[in-house]
Order: structure tokens, then sequence, then C-alpha cells
């Protein structure tokens, strides 16, 4: 019958007992991720840790697919940094190069304008209508670090979405078959 058979034939002889067990292991795992990425966002003041570089607007410096490592902390933003930043009415946050920073004399706020490396002008068009500058809230943390190419995988998964059913499907199978 070959290894569909068997697997057939594994599915069937599951005892509710081992069934229960297995979902409460997966439901363990489930929840270690979400209370490792909620530490992560405490460590580092960010409201996401780490995001995927989507497009190659900061080429040469980071390309498509890679993983930034982000934490925000209470010193002012400089020109010259590499902030993560969400614009009113975009879902998908913006890696940029901080290129202006302009601080207002009577609160003392500071406001930045960012572009990309690999782009001709300033992300002013990126910005929500009438927008000039970014403000601190706009910015969910400063690059300080980075893994090439790991995140190709999230960018698979999110534009071939058969490819993340398949992959789900598997790892549900092999938690399924598994004797232990």
């Amino acid at each position: 019958m070959g290894w569909i058979g068997d697997t057939v034939d594994s599915v069937k002889s599951i005892q509710i007992r081992q069934l229960l067990t297995q979902a409460v292991s997966l439901g363990m795992i489930v929840t270690s991720a979400l209370i490792i990425w909620k530490a992560l966002m405490c460590i580092t003041g960010s409201e996401s840790p780490v995001v995927v570089v989507l497009s190659g607007s900061m080429e040469p410096g980071f390309k498509r697919g890679d993983i930034l490592f982000l934490h925000m902390s209470k010193d002012p933003i400089r020109a010259g940094e590499i902030v993560v930043f969400n614009v009113d009415g975009r879902e998908i946050p913006i890696v940029h190069r901080v290129i202006k920073v302009h601080e207002r004399q009577d609160t003392g706020e500071v406001d930045v304008l960012t572009k990309g490396d690999n782009n001709y002008g300033d992300d002013r068009l990126l910005y929500a209508q009438g927008q000039l500058w970014l403000q601190r809230h706009h910015i969910m943390g400063r690059a300080v670090g980075f893994l090439p190419y790991v995140g190709w995988v999230t960018i698979i998964m999110t534009e071939k979405p058969i490819i993340k059913y398949i992959l789900i499907g598997a790892l549900g199978l092999l938690v399924i078959t598994s004797k232990d």
C-alpha cells in the first residue's frame, strides 16, 4: 500500500487519549510561541520586534526577504537611522531611513522625514494625504540587527497561499500520526 496506506492505517488506530495528548502538545507549542512574542515586545519596546523587508527600496543595505530586529527606546530619533513605521490607512509597515529630523520649538516633539535608500525621492507620497512628516507614534522601532534572506519563507507563504496550506496540512498530519 505504501506511505499513504500506512498513514491511513496510522490515523485509524489513534485512540482518543493519544489524540487529546497531541492536541494539548500542539496547544502548548502555540501558547509558548505567543508568550515568546509578547516577551520580545516587552523587552524591545516595539509592537512588532521582528519584521520582514518586503520590497527592494532599501537595497543595497537590506534586500527583500531580510528579517530586521527592532528596538524602540526613548532616545531621540536621528537622521541616518533606519526605522520601521506605519502610515495611517496602510496595514503593512515600511522600512526606510530617516533623512531629516524637525524639532518643534513650541512642544519639543520631533517629526521625521524618511526615504528608501533605493528610491529617488522622500516618502511624502507614501504618507497619509496631507501628511508631511512622521510623528513618534507612527514609528514602530529602529532596526538594530538583521538576518539576510530568512524572511523569504514568510514572503513565499504570503504570495503563494497554497504552499502555506500544504505546509500546515503536512505538519498537522505529522502531529496526528506521530506515535509519541
